[in-house]
């Protein structure tokens, strides 16, 4: 049920454009009431991002795996994360026919634009949580923030990179290159203010 309305979702806000698409529209389309449509997303725009909470759950499990590990330095931990999530191929990792309409309909709304930016702060306060987990105090500090900042002003660089360059190309090969090579780059920059 929630993935068939996340799918209704997504096409009606790609074809129409985010603003223009009620909740009432979603819940015609996808043959359910519009309580039930709200059961599954608290806000509309939840069903847009609705990747997000995928992401989040592999995200916790990368910590969780960090914290039994105990060798890895957290950030490099969560660079190999990124690595494996695009091995694996995992749907928020993709670059493919479509994916340039997901950006081009999240830059026309200023809804999506917000929820995007809150997105990136709730990811970035989870980040530097994690990274504290290790310290004495377990509470992040100025440098830890720091370094989640830059984690997550990296990741969100990678992705629009990699949809410029698919959307140049189409082709996924090189936009995946493309997204791994900025996050390489970016975290090379958080170990050095780490060291700072």
């Amino acid at each position: 049920m929630r993935q068939n309305i996340s799918d209704v979702a997504s096409r009606l806000f790609v074809e129409r454009g985010f603003d223009q698409v009620t909740v009432d529209d979603i819940a015609v389309a996808a043959d359910v009431s519009r309580m039930t449509v709200f059961n599954h997303f608290p806000r509309k725009e939840d069903m847009f991002f609705d990747l997000d909470e995928l992401g989040r759950e592999d995200l916790h499990q990368a910590f969780e795996q960090f914290d039994k590990d105990g060798d890895l330095q957290a950030v490099e931990a969560l660079r190999l994360f990124v690595h494996q999530a695009v091995a694996e191929r995992r749907p928020y990792t993709r670059f493919m026919p479509g994916s340039e309409k997901f950006v081009a309909t999240v830059m026309a709304s200023e809804a999506l634009k917000a929820r995007a930016r809150a997105i990136r702060d709730e990811l970035t306060a989870t980040i530097a949580v994690a990274l504290s987990s290790g310290t004495d105090s377990r509470v992040p500090d100025t440098s830890t923030n720091l370094a989640a900042a830059l984690i997550t002003a990296t990741l969100t660089t990678a992705f629009l990179e990699g949809h410029r360059v698919f959307r140049l190309s189409h082709d996924g090969e090189s936009a995946t290159a493309t997204f791994l090579a900025v996050i390489d780059q970016g975290w090379r920059s958080v170990a050095v203010a780490q060291n700072l």
